[in-house]
């Protein structure tokens, strides 16, 4: 008995050494050891299958699919037993979001785990795949109450054009002198993503396809702990938990000590091993579309933690210092770091899920309801947004309300009906609050990022914010009704309100059907339409075969209400035929790249052209653009970016002679400094009076003047601009635009051209501005045209296409290519 006994024991024991055996480590499965290489993206997934294939511990999935068609994956880790019961526990979790339902769920932590949301910070990535292997085969002891969801790349596009290019470039054995190629990338590095947008920036705006398909996976599960993975400066050690001042103001007691805890977790090992590290500065949880506020506020405990290193460290660099920063070190902190963060997520499993729950539960917003009023267009953007966090909503029936006024910054009442309602009485009432509310909190000026974002600001909305809550019923009634075709009538008028009657204008011109616009009001039969109103008329396409049918199909695609016209002769303002109803020209765009301009303004660019208006676009780079004819364009569209010492005297003699014979240049942010004081160009800068500290020099203390600065600032702040809804580029706007300021630069008002937007007595609405930097804003430019010849050149000092967000601003650049000086068309 004792030797079938022995043999049983012994067949199982085999049974499991072979299990583990059988796990491939990096090293064995790539052919080097982490640090030694950069790997591929494909190997990196390929080593994930392997694991997953021999490994009961772990499951790997594809949750979609870049740009570039690399696929975006991640690992679910745990125990065996936990994996077999692995949908009950992620059900289970999502309870304790209800909040309304019985706790049920077993004492099990979900820690999620995102490595390289910046491509070139690649240290991560190899340290997923030595994270993965140590975890399930020295601490599987972890895995018995905690679930770990690894996403080994978030951005694998970036990483592989980072990647791609190192491996090509450096030397072998690489070399650690700083200015050698390997450590100097070149524009516009593999940071961001394919449309050169920088994902770590994207969550709660999810304007990107790696973004959109990780937030379905992400609800799915909302785990507890989220760690994303960075890297800094080759100088900097280490960073990670606790974070900066400031933090938002929803954010928990709990949810701030624990960050401690982890940190304290992690200074033991990095004490023991005599590596530095610094916490509490720098990366501050406000802003909410980062990889660690995002999840703050959906609950979880959000943590960055950044290695010395980025795109300059390769696989070994010289720092400032003196010593060796090596990409084996990188990988080694980032997988400690790692391990720490799900040792104590296991020592802390029970309090991780009663906090969690707690979160959920408690009512701390100080607005109850977000009503909101404005085009359709507008509203379902919006709802689009509010589905993809998975955020309640419905619409009002003749409620009165009572609540602050976004527009009139005042105490409003008044009746609403058919409003869309967003409420924080839901399981995501912490983000709305964070999303929506009218002025943030800023305990501390010195922050990493923007200080305002209001949804109703950068959607371009009527909203009111109600300390009770308003009722709203879940559906609203919203028809479309497209005419049939009028091959008698003289044709169809269609309304200019926002970027979807851009994009359904965009697809006309596309179909060669030829489009004007009216810079006048009129009334055509019963129907009245504004500035801006797009008219396709039977005359200008009297010569394309089925000129109807196309209209109305387009019209479909696009779920524009188009209006059929009788006659071109208008009941009261202009005819069809007037001189004030002008021809669009199917504009040929040049939009500039390379250095010297940011890749982020271009990326956002090249995206909108692309994604959004789907209108093409040549995109020229700087390496050659002052060689080519710009005769074969008819718009120029700079992106923000150095440009000052980029265009040179030559170059701006030859762009202004290209204007004056019918040229567009569009310059958008400090794109517009390059034209400064240039002849020609009415654009001059307000300038700051001297003081005294100017004359008697600066008695500002050493360790106060990065605090005295900030009365310089203007960190991403929302001003109340004046628009002159007159002219041609602020069709389909009103007299006001609620502006994003990035900046205190500050341009006096054109003197012969057009001040098409700016801003008279600055007050900031939301978001820090400091006092020096508001007195420079007065009668300030913030969008204006100035005439050249037959040409002209449209400033935009604040960037309307940042980051893609800003719903509200992108109509100025569309009216700006196609209405504005609106005299040339090209055949």
């Amino acid at each position: 008995m004792k030797k079938i006994i022995l043999v049983f024991f012994f067949t199982l024991f085999g049974f499991w050494m072979h299990s583990q055996t059988s796990i491939p480590s990096p090293e064995k499965f790539l052919g080097y050891a982490i640090g030694e290489q950069f790997t591929r993206h494909a190997d990196v997934v390929r080593y994930f299958e392997a694991v997953a294939n021999a490994s009961d511990m772990v499951t790997y999935n594809t949750y979609g699919k870049t740009n570039e068609r690399r696929p975006l994956t991640y690992a679910v880790i745990s125990s065996a037993e936990n994996l077999k019961n692995i949908e009950t526990i992620r059900q289970n979790n999502l309870s304790n979001v209800d909040g309304t339902k019985p706790s049920t769920t077993p004492k099990v932590a979900l820690v999620w785990l995102s490595y390289n949301v910046h491509g070139n910070e690649a240290s991560s990535t190899e340290a997923a795949m030595k994270t993965l292997y140590t975890l399930i085969t020295e601490k599987q002891e972890w895995l018995s109450n905690t679930v770990i969801i690894m996403d080994p790349c978030i951005n694998p596009d970036g990483r592989d054009r980072y990647v791609n290019w190192y491996n090509q470039t450096r030397a072998t054995p690489y070399t650690i002198d700083q200015h050698a190629t390997e450590h100097n990338e070149p524009w516009p590095g593999g940071r961001p993503n394919h449309y050169l947008f920088d994902l770590n920036r994207d969550w709660a705006w999810a304007t990107q396809i790696e973004t959109q398909q990780r937030l379905k996976i992400y609800n799915q599960w909302m785990p507890h702990i989220h760690v994303d993975f960075h890297e800094q400066g080759i100088n900097e050690p280490y960073y990670f938990a606790p974070a900066a001042e400031p933090f938002h103001e929803i954010i928990t007691p709990w949810q701030r000590d624990f960050q401690t805890q982890i940190g304290k977790n992690h200074a033991k090992y990095f004490d023991k091993e005599g590596w530095l590290y610094f916490t509490k500065e720098r990366f501050d949880l406000l802003y909410p579309s980062y990889g660690d506020t995002y999840p703050t506020f959906m609950g979880a405990i959000g943590m960055t933690y950044e290695q010395a290193g980025h795109g300059r460290a390769g696989l070994g660099i010289q720092t400032d210092e003196g010593y060796i920063l090596t990409l084996k070190d990188r990988a080694d902190h980032h997988t400690t770091t790692g391990l720490s963060t799900i040792e104590i997520a296991s020592q802390n499993a029970t309090k991780l899920n009663d906090e969690f729950r707690n979160f959920f539960s408690s009512t701390i917003a100080n607005y109850k309801s977000y009503v909101l009023q404005g085009h359709q267009d507008k509203i379902d953007a919006l709802i689009e947004l509010l589905e993809m966090h998975d955020i309640q909503y419905g619409f009002s029936s003749n409620a009165a309300i009572k609540g602050f006024d976004y527009t009139s910054a005042k105490l409003v009442k008044q009746t609403t009906k058919n409003a869309l309602v967003v409420s924080t009485n839901q399981p995501k009432g912490a983000m709305v609050t964070v999303l929506f509310e009218p002025k943030t909190k800023v305990s501390d000026p010195l922050t990493y990022d923007i200080t305002a974002w209001g949804i109703p600001y950068a959607y371009g909305l009527e909203a009111i914010a109600s300390k009770t809550l308003v009722p709203h019923t879940k559906n609203k009634s919203n028809t479309v009704t497209i005419p049939t075709t009028n091959p008698e009538g003289a044709g169809y008028i269609a309304r200019w309100n926002s970027v979807k009657d851009a994009a359904f204008m965009a697809d006309l011109l596309r179909h060669n059907i030829k489009v004007r616009f009216s810079e006048k009001d009129f009334t055509n039969g019963t129907e009245t339409f504004k500035k801006g109103s797009l008219i396709i008329s039977k005359s200008d396409n009297r010569t394309l075969k089925n000129y109807d049918s196309t209209v109305i199909e387009i019209a479909k695609t696009h779920k524009r209400n188009i209006v059929a016209a009788a006659s071109g002769f208008a009941t009261t303002g202009v005819d069809f035929g007037s001189p004030e109803v002008k021809l669009i020209n199917n504009q040929k765009i040049a939009l500039l790249k390379g250095s010297h301009t940011s890749s982020l303004s271009y990326g956002e660019l090249w995206h909108f052209f692309e994604k959004t208006l789907k209108y093409p676009i040549t995109s020229i780079d700087t390496d050659y653009f002052k060689s080519i004819d710009l005769q074969q364009y008819d718009v120029l569209i700079l992106p923000d970016g150095a440009l000052s010492t980029y265009l040179d005297k030559t170059t701006i003699s030859t762009l202004k002679t290209w204007i004056a014979n019918g040229g567009k240049v569009i310059a958008i942010g400090n794109a517009v400094e390059a034209f400064v004081n240039k002849e020609g160009f009415d654009l001059k800068k307000n300038v700051a009076n001297k003081t005294d500290q100017d004359t008697l020099g600066n008695k500002i203390a050493y360790d106060q003047r990065e605090r005295e600065s900030v009365k310089n600032f203007v960190t991403g702040t929302i001003f109340k601009t004046k628009i002159d809804a007159s002219h041609p580029m602020a069709f389909g706007y009103t007299n006001h635009y609620f502006s994003l300021k990035l900046g205190a630069d500050s341009y006096k008002l054109l003197q012969n051209g057009y001040n098409v937007g700016y801003i008279d007595i600055p007050k900031a609405i939301a978001g820090f501005a400091g006092k020096d930097a508001l007195k420079r804003l007065k009668n300030s430019l913030v969008f204006g045209e100035a005439r050249i010849g037959d040409g002209n050149i449209i400033y935009m000092v604040d960037n309307p296409m940042f980051r893609a967000f800003w719903e509200h601003g992108k109509l100025f650049l569309v009216n700006a290519i196609f209405f504005t000086n609106s005299n040339k068309f090209r055949i």
